[in-house]
């Protein structure tokens, strides 16, 4: 942790930031000294974002103070911002997947020889110093197409090192890792904090702010709240910070009378992928599929949705056998899925909410094979309203909207298809914990209302806190089936990480 006289890399103090009517920056503060690890928190809409992409050189302030090392600075291109120590690691890196990683950390800017030919010896000798300092082991020759998340974050890391950076930026940068890539992630982060940089730490997740961050500061509708030391504040005080009320349930799971049994999956099996997975999704019931990541649940998902296909097995929705590979069939037998990456596979993301709301629905909306605007809007202005869609307008891009209202509009888009079975892949990643408590709610009224609930989660809390059952698959098979009643962390965590079976 730096001490009170560490000297202050990167200072932003009421920073306002508007676009158009839209005020997205109100009053932005925050004060980054070095040799620190330094949370940003706050709802999706609270002015993350903006506050970095200014930082980042990709907005310019329309008022208040930006400083870096103590000088004023006023950043209109990415190349300034690079160029004067900043370096931002996203969640999703993007590198040029044909080149080398060697080429990639050193795009535009190759080391060169006698007669001002490019140096690929120096370059990769840099390259695997930098790796051996980072304490990763990546082959600087490979074509970066193919690489995990978590290796490409690393590149953009040693990127930044390369650079000198002094203030890197790192916006949710675990939302796709598993544990142990999580773990290496830190540990870089922690040796670049003593080596005296400041980072700034950008997440949603509670428990790794606490675990890797010295300072937190808070931000709520465009505005400064509070910093604190990460010491002395708990979960509970960012959560009344970032939301201006308690939150008292984050799960509220209201009891519902289970029923009959809606989906059944038997010894579904794809060869490589998963393997004699069997389970049963009854009226009423919240179903939770846990394991980490890489276990094949979302595979297992897109299959009883028909989205992939299986080699061996049978899906059947109340007592009506479902053809593999056929997702249009699945959901007139009233099956439903939200998907695990709702900008990709969930959102028409240049679409309007209302065109999304509607999507899956348009041949019921259609008279004599026409849709007009009136129908689409009718039928969409129910559901943005049910779900408490923030949109300005039906017609309003949904690329322009948080992450917590993007996974309203695709849960909207498949309840309004009235589905007997949800199926729903990490409900609440990348979301607020406002919203996420909103999502909870709605998914345990549903359960109320009698629909079945196939809900895939990597966050244990979530899954303890909303199953009435649990499921726990590792590498592809189910090893453990476990009562809401027995279900703890310890036994989940067994079960996902050890071949045999453990189930209450």
């Amino acid at each position: 942790m730096p001490t009170n006289d560490a000297p202050v890399v990167l200072e932003l103090s009421k920073v306002v930031k508007s676009f158009g009517a839209v005020i997205a920056l109100r009053s932005g503060s925050l004060r980054l000294q070095a040799g620190s690890i330094h949370a940003l928190i706050g709802e999706n809409g609270a002015g993350k974002s903006t506050l970095v992409k200014i930082v980042a050189g990709l907005y310019r302030r329309d008022g208040g103070d930006f400083r870096l090392d103590g000088a004023e600075v006023d950043f209109t291109s990415t190349a300034q911002s690079k160029a004067a120590g900043v370096a931002v690691i996203y969640q999703e890196p993007t590198l040029f997947p044909d080149l080398s990683v060697t080429e990639n950390i050193f795009m535009g800017r190759q080391l060169t020889g006698r007669f001002g030919r490019i140096d690929r010896k120096a370059m990769r000798h840099e390259v695997e110093r930098l790796f051996t300092r980072l304490g990763v082991a990546i082959d600087p020759d490979r074509p970066a197409e193919g690489l995990s998340i978590a290796d490409q974050q690393v590149i953009e890391i040693a990127k930044a090192v390369s650079l000198d950076a002094k203030v890197l930026i790192m916006d949710e940068p675990t939302a796709a890792l598993s544990g142990v890539e999580v773990e290496r992630l830190f540990t870089i982060a922690r040796s670049l904090r003593d080596e005296g940089r400041g980072l700034i730490f950008i997440s949603h997740r509670f428990d790794e702010v606490f675990a890797l961050c010295d300072t937190v500061t808070v931000m709520r509708d465009g505005a400064y709240i509070a910093t604190t030391p990460i010491a002395d504040t708990t979960p509970a005080d960012l959560v009344r910070q970032m939301v201006g009320r308690d939150v008292t349930e984050l799960f509220p799971k209201q009891d519902a009378a289970i029923g009959a049994p809606l989906l059944e999956v038997e010894n579904l099996t794809s060869p490589g992928i998963f393997h004699d997975i069997s389970f049963t999704v009854r009226s009423g019931e919240i179903v939770g599929l846990a394991g980490l990541v890489g276990a094949g649940r979302s595979e297992v998902a897109r299959a009883v949705f028909g989205v992939d296909g299986y080699q061996e097995g049978t899906v059947t929705m109340k007592g009506r056998r479902i053809r593999r590979g056929q997702p249009t069939e699945a959901m007139r037998a009233g099956i439903a899925l939200v998907p695990e990456d709702r900008r990709k596979q969930g959102l028409v993301i240049e679409s309007g909410v209302g065109r999304n709301i509607t999507m899956a629905i348009r041949r019921q909306l259609s008279r004599f094979g026409l849709i007009t605007t009136g129908m689409e809007n009718r039928a969409a202005r129910e559901w943005a309203s049910r779900l408490e869609v923030k949109a300005h307008a039906l017609d309003t891009v949904a690329a322009t909207l948080s992450g917590g209202n993007q996974q309203k509009v695709v849960l909207a888009k498949w309840l309004a298809t009235q589905p007997d079975v949800l199926i729903i892949d990490e409900p609440t990643r990348g979301i607020d914990v406002g919203t996420k408590s909103e999502v909870h709610r709605l998914l345990s009224e549903l359960a109320g209302q009698g629909m079945g609930i196939l809900m895939i989660s990597s966050e244990l809390p979530e899954v303890l806190g909303m199953a009435d059952r649990v499921l726990v698959m590792r590498e592809g098979r189910v090893t453990a089936e476990i009562a809401r009643a027995d279900a703890t962390s310890e036994n989940v965590m067994f079960a996902a990480t050890h071949a045999s079976e453990h189930a209450a």
